[in-house]
């Protein structure tokens, strides 16, 4: 089953999330961020030579026009390949564990996965960003020394930051799939 919502980050900005249930036990959810225009490119690659073709008319250096644009060859394509993601993805398997997945407009994918076994808790918490209170989705990690402690805070969604209302909606089913971990794991 799947089905897909519309949302907005913390600046007002449209979001997609794509939530699809395999079984009971496993959830897989995506959260997609709106992809570069057209319109923006065109206005920072403008800004950029029209400032080099500025520098080139007081210097008369034609280097200066071969290296704005090799420049912002160079910074666009690190920013695509680095920067840009276009949709987080996060899968929780009850028995296995959660993987959490960035895109990149490049098409480059950084995975993680923590082992169920690791995992204390799903809780969304709070923090103040940019003179704003805003709220994250976070994975707590057991600490392996002492059993009731937290070891690791892993942030979700880190690049989308979406707003309270979306991550409600993945907090509850995450929180689903943990009560059914927890029962099955606990029944002899």
């Amino acid at each position: 089953m799947e089905d897909e919502q519309s949302f907005s980050d913390i600046y007002g900005g449209r979001l997609a999330l794509q939530r699809r249930c395999y079984s009971p036990s496993c959830l897989e959810f995506c959260l997609s961020c709106p992809r570069i225009t057209l319109r923006s490119l065109t206005a920072v690659t403008c800004t950029v030579w029209l400032a080099a073709y500025g520098l080139f008319t007081l210097c008369e250096n034609s280097m200066i026009l071969s290296a704005a644009i090799f420049i912002t060859l160079l910074g666009l394509l690190g920013y695509l390949h680095f920067v840009k993601i276009d949709h987080e993805t996060l899968l929780i398997i009850d028995s296995l564990g959660i993987q959490m997945t960035s895109s990149y407009a490049s098409g480059k994918e950084s995975t993680t996965f923590i082992e169920m076994g690791e995992v204390k808790d799903v809780v969304i918490n709070e923090a103040i960003y940019m003179q704003k209170v805003i709220y994250y989705l976070c994975i707590l990690l057991k600490d392996p020394v002492e059993p009731h402690g937290i070891s690791q805070v892993v942030p979700l969604f880190q690049s989308a930051k979406p707003r309270l209302d979306c991550l409600i909606e993945v907090y509850r089913s995450c929180q689903d799939i943990l009560a059914h971990q927890r029962a099955t794991s606990t029944s002899p």
